[in-house]
């Protein structure tokens, strides 16, 4: 029993023994793994320290061999960029806007009373001849497109085949403005279609190859405008050629109000001046032409001949036949600078004929004669 006792004693003492010779092997094993990561760790941070210490000397060498120092390398590389979107803007080239003829005259400077926005104007009872409203009528202005009146007055009158078939050619193209034209070079169409649509969308080739198709060719047809305008008594008129295209063709606003009245007795100046809309065949190919003029399509207008006109020199242009109150009047706007406001000087004047009455327009009519 003694020896059992001794042996468990014994075996006790050996496992004391073994329990902290593990724990120390364990120690061990930490510590040592402790400084295994101190050494890898000194070890990464002297290769980084070399580097760093090398970077320098490098970043020198090459600054050294591109001629830049390294102090400026330093300050770029710590220089930030900031980018801040910014809206693209075309230049823009201001051009002034062409003055014309009325204004190089002064004739905006004229305040009327019932506040038009072109710089000419007349009004007068076509069955009088009463001047009713009169603003710069005696002043000569260049007319544009206007001009195409007195271009079928000369048709007409000079009795002209109009069934007879006429060809646009190179002469008929544009050389003053430099318009365009839906006419092409070789187109053929009757002389009635022609003249319809010279008048009722003022088709500059057409009115051109009515002129060249005249006894005489242009010349002769120029010739025959300038007799007209004498024999209606159109002192202040000139005319250079058919379409109106150059600033040269003239005339106050109160000889084209004789125009108008001349133009009213032929029917076909009526009907073709006042259509609406007109589809015509030029030749193998068809077009559609509106009127150039809106008014006639309203019908709050009972509109008899009309005609519009522009050109830079004359502004926006306009003659119109119509009836107000049943009382039968022309109107003429020369110079009128938006596109609309000659349109709207004739709602003016309309307006104005309403409320006035008869009585009213005749005593008007006998202070401004």
């Amino acid at each position: 029993m003694f020896k059992s006792a001794l042996g468990i004693v014994v075996s006790l003492l050996a496992l004391a023994v073994a329990v902290p010779s593990a724990q120390g092997a364990t120690a061990t094993k930490k510590s040592s793994a402790k400084k295994h990561a101190l050494k890898k760790s000194s070890g990464k941070a002297k290769a980084a320290s070399l580097r760093t210490s090398a970077a320098p000397s490098l970043k020198a060498s090459v600054s050294a061999r591109h001629g830049t120092s390294s102090t400026k390398t330093a300050v770029a590389a710590k220089r930030k960029t900031g980018y801040q979107r910014v809206a693209f803007t075309p230049p823009v080239n201001a051009v002034p806007p062409v003055m014309t003829a009325g204004d190089i005259a002064g004739l905006h400077a004229t305040r009327d009373p019932l506040a038009l926005k072109s710089n000419a104007a007349v009004v007068i009872d076509q069955s009088t001849s009463q001047v009713l409203f009169d603003k710069n009528a005696g002043v000569a202005l260049p007319i544009a497109s206007l001009t195409k009146l007195m271009t079928a007055l000369i048709v007409v009158e000079a009795h002209q085949n109009m069934d007879e078939v006429l060809e646009v050619s190179a002469d008929d193209i544009d050389r003053e403005k430099n318009s365009s034209s839906r006419l092409r070079v070789g187109a053929q169409m009757s002389r009635a279609n022609m003249l319809h649509i010279a008048l009722m969308s003022s088709e500059n080739r057409a009115a051109s190859s009515l002129a060249r198709h005249y006894p005489g060719g242009l010349p002769a047809f120029v010739a025959a405008m300038n007799a007209k305008a004498r024999a209606l008594g159109m002192s202040d008129t000139r005319y250079v050629d058919s379409t109106g295209l150059s600033s040269l063709n003239v005339a106050s606003a109160r000889d084209l109000a004789r125009l108008v009245v001349a133009a009213y007795q032929h029917s076909i100046i009526r009907e073709f001046s006042t259509d609406a809309r007109y589809a015509v065949d030029a030749g193998g190919y068809q077009l559609q032409y509106m009127n150039s003029n809106r008014l006639v399509m309203n019908p709050g207008w009972e509109i008899g001949l009309q005609k519009t006109g522009y050109i830079a020199e004359a502004g926006r242009c306009l003659v119109m036949q119509t009836r107000v109150d049943g009382r039968p009047v022309v109107m003429v706007f020369l110079d009128s600078k938006g596109k609309d406001t000659r349109l709207a000087d004739a709602s003016r004047v309309r307006k104005w004929l309403e409320v006035s009455r008869p009585q009213a327009l005749t005593q008007a009519s006998a202070r401004q004669s």
